[in-house]
């Protein structure tokens, strides 16, 4: 072919620029057709074709691009359509950088590529030597376990040890002497301290069911013999066991110590501002009426046992009449299971009389001196006298020791108001009472609290069920 007189071989790049010679043109299809990895010239054959030769890679692996003269990016495909993929005989794909371009790093075939279907492995790869199951993984099927061999001396079988129950494992065998627990039978044995046979009698019958609210009389004319001290501590010993329920009045129309005694002064409410407010109180009920109640008492430190204070002024013992006295009983009666009074000095007071008639159980208080007993020993005849035998009688005598040493005079004492009420409580000297000051019942030795515990117990033993 010929254009403006000069011939043209190969193919016409237009634009007045020369043909580059057909050999040259159709070598670079081949090296790009072909996926060359070398700046190498490849080998003509005849008619200017490329020879075939071995495929190399650079040594940083990478793309191989081709471009033409022209600028661009040369791409070479296969007659059917698609890209034309070399790969090399270990599987992965094999790619091609333009020569000069740097090999990028990270484009290595991945060792772990999984072959396509239907691709062969090498024949001749074979696992690492020496490889074996993991010890605690489950072996393969045909993959043979040794079996085991006990050492010599050593049993085949477990057998559990003698005095081991054939309950604690199904299936292990008895032992030579038969069956192991008719052998050394398994138990478990819990040995308790056991208190005193007589403190758990005395703590059952204050636990008990006392039938009605009773009221405890703490009784004696003379003056400094326990009486306020005995009142406290009944009721700190009863409230202890019971829990609630338990109350200590002070009923003294001279001017009583009890409240400053025994209970916390929340308040300085005492018997006269519940007398001011009586009949109010008494049209309350249930826990309207305990409530209210409650805003005239004092409390014990522990909260075993309530208390109601006496009156300080002196003139007030005149409204303490006997109307009053049994309404303000029968008031404690419906919040309380034990009322304990310490009853004061005057025998001829209403105040005094009305507490005694309405007494379940008669407490006289002495200590062992001459005077305080015979002062105990006229009361009772007193009350027979008045028609009251019969509590004289059922009464019960609280010998308290105010002294840490034995008293001469304790055992006839003893013996003299054992005949003449129907029981004798003796209760030991105890330091934490010397002092007159506030009575705190866990301050007291264990056997002052052993010997109270006791004494309660026989006060309220005549009505426990």
């Amino acid at each position: 072919m010929t254009r403006g007189g000069r011939g043209v071989e190969g193919t016409e790049t237009g634009w007045d620029r020369p043909a580059e010679p057909a050999p040259r043109w159709r070598a670079l299809l081949e090296r790009a057709r072909l996926g060359g990895r070398t700046g190498e010239q490849p080998e003509l054959g005849r008619g200017g074709r490329a020879r075939s030769r071995p495929i190399e890679q650079p040594p940083g692996g990478g793309y191989l691009e081709t471009q033409p003269p022209s600028g661009g990016y040369l791409e070479t495909r296969p007659p059917g359509g698609g890209y034309l993929e070399t790969r090399p005989p270990g599987g992965g794909y094999l790619e091609t950088q333009p020569i000069g371009y740097p090999a990028e790093l990270g484009y290595a075939a991945e060792p772990t590529y999984a072959p396509e279907p239907g691709y062969a492995p090498d024949p001749g790869h074979t696992t690492e030597p020496g490889y074996g199951a993991v010890p605690g993984y489950g072996v393969e099927p045909g993959y043979a376990v040794p079996a085991y061999e006990p050492a010599a001396g050593r049993p085949t079988a477990y057998a559990p040890s003698p005095g081991y129950g054939s309950s604690h494992g199904a299936g292990y065998p008895p032992t030579a002497y038969g069956s192991a627990e008719a052998a050394h039978p398994a138990r478990i044995e819990w040995r308790e301290t056991r208190p005193d046979a007589a403190a758990d009698r005395a703590a059952a019958v204050l636990r008990g069911d006392l039938g009605v609210p009773r009221v405890l009389a703490f009784a004696n004319p003379k003056g400094g013999v326990h009486k306020t001290t005995a009142t406290v501590l009944a009721a700190a010993t009863v409230g202890s066991v019971r829990g609630r329920g338990v109350l200590a009045w002070d009923d003294n129309e001279l001017r009583g110590t009890l409240g400053l005694r025994a209970g916390s002064a929340r308040h300085a409410r005492t018997i006269r501002h519940l007398i001011a407010d009586l009949i109010e109180i008494e049209a309350s009920h249930g826990f309207e009426l305990t409530d209210r109640l409650d805003d005239y008492l004092r409390h014990a430190s522990d909260g075993s046992y309530d208390v109601l204070a006496g009156e300080e002024n002196p003139r007030f013992a005149q409204q303490l009449d006997r109307h009053t006295v049994r309404r303000v009983l029968e008031l404690l009666r419906r919040t309380h299971d034990v009322i304990c009074v310490d009853t004061g000095n005057n025998v001829e007071s209403a105040n005094w009389q009305t507490v005694l008639q309405a007494a379940d159980q008669l407490v006289v208080t002495t200590v062992p001196r001459e005077d305080a007993a015979f002062s105990a020993d006229w009361m009772l005849d007193l009350l027979h006298e008045v028609g009251m035998g019969e509590l004289a009688d059922n009464a019960v005598t609280l010998l308290s020791c105010p002294t840490p040493g034995p008293s001469p005079l304790l055992d006839d004492f003893t013996k003299h108001f054992a005949t003449r009420t129907r029981a004798v409580a003796v209760v030991p000297y105890d330091p934490a009472l010397e002092t007159g000051s506030s009575i705190e019942y866990v301050q007291l030795q264990p056997e002052t609290r052993q010997a109270w515990l006791q004494a309660a117990s026989v006060m309220l033993e005549p009505f426990a069920r």
